[in-house]
């Protein structure tokens, strides 16, 4: 890049152009949050109720306006991969860890995206990402090595294990959105090493009218 692009680069935006990179940005976390990053510029646009050539000269392509909405988030997971490592307890730090993620997950489809999905394009989430990784991985050795995770657990099922609280959380949140830590809790049980008693279950079970409801709004969701 030249000299004087990146003094252009870095030359403060004026205020009505900063304005409605404001509104782009909240327009997007706004549909990404209800509608997960399988979405274009121009329903971002069209949300922020600015030109679609505003948006590309403020975002070349999606991926930059998801690194601009996402990066920070990420960072939020960083910190509390790094609460996770200071627990006394192995078991309290991993749950404490996944409860975090999954809490983020299930009030932002579009951050469950990012989680499960390519960083591919998104510069600043892959560097988010690389340095938590290393976090976790001594997150899941520390549970390993207490007896506490079973010891055929490996740090790649838990990406599994989260794509299945994610499906939960969309198959229940249009009857209990907060009905996801039932399963989560069966999950956690499921990934014990050793004989503690099996945890009481949050929530409750559907009624067979409520699974009908949650069936029917996720066939409408994906057609």
């Amino acid at each position: 890049m030249s000299v004087r692009a990146d003094t252009a680069a870095s030359k403060p935006l004026r205020a009505d152009a900063e304005r409605n990179r404001r509104r782009i940005v909240d327009a997007a976390r706004e549909l990404f949050a209800s509608r997960g990053i399988d979405i274009t510029l121009d329903d971002v646009a069209a949300h922020a109720k600015v030109g679609v050539g505003t948006v590309y000269r403020r975002f070349s392509c999606k991926e930059e306006l998801i690194d601009g909405v996402f990066e920070q988030r990420l960072e939020g997971m960083l910190a509390s991969a790094e609460r996770a490592l200071e627990a006394e307890d192995p078991w309290s730090g991993l749950v404490g860890f996944l409860s975090d993620v999954c809490e983020e997950m299930a009030s932002d489809r579009g951050l469950g995206d990012v989680v499960l999905g390519s960083d591919e394009g998104c510069r600043g989430i892959a560097e988010v990402r690389r340095r938590i990784d290393p976090f976790f991985a001594k997150i899941v050795d520390r549970a390993l090595e207490s007896g506490q995770l079973r010891p055929d657990v490996a740090v790649t099922d838990f990406y599994p294990v989260l794509g299945m609280i994610g499906s939960t959380v969309e198959f229940s949140s249009h009857v209990d959105p907060a009905n996801w830590r039932r399963y989560f809790t069966v999950l956690l049980d499921g990934l014990r090493g050793d004989s503690v008693p099996r945890t009481t279950l949050p929530g409750r079970p559907f009624t067979d009218d409520e699974v009908d409801v949650a069936k029917a709004a996720m066939h409408r969701r994906r057609r």
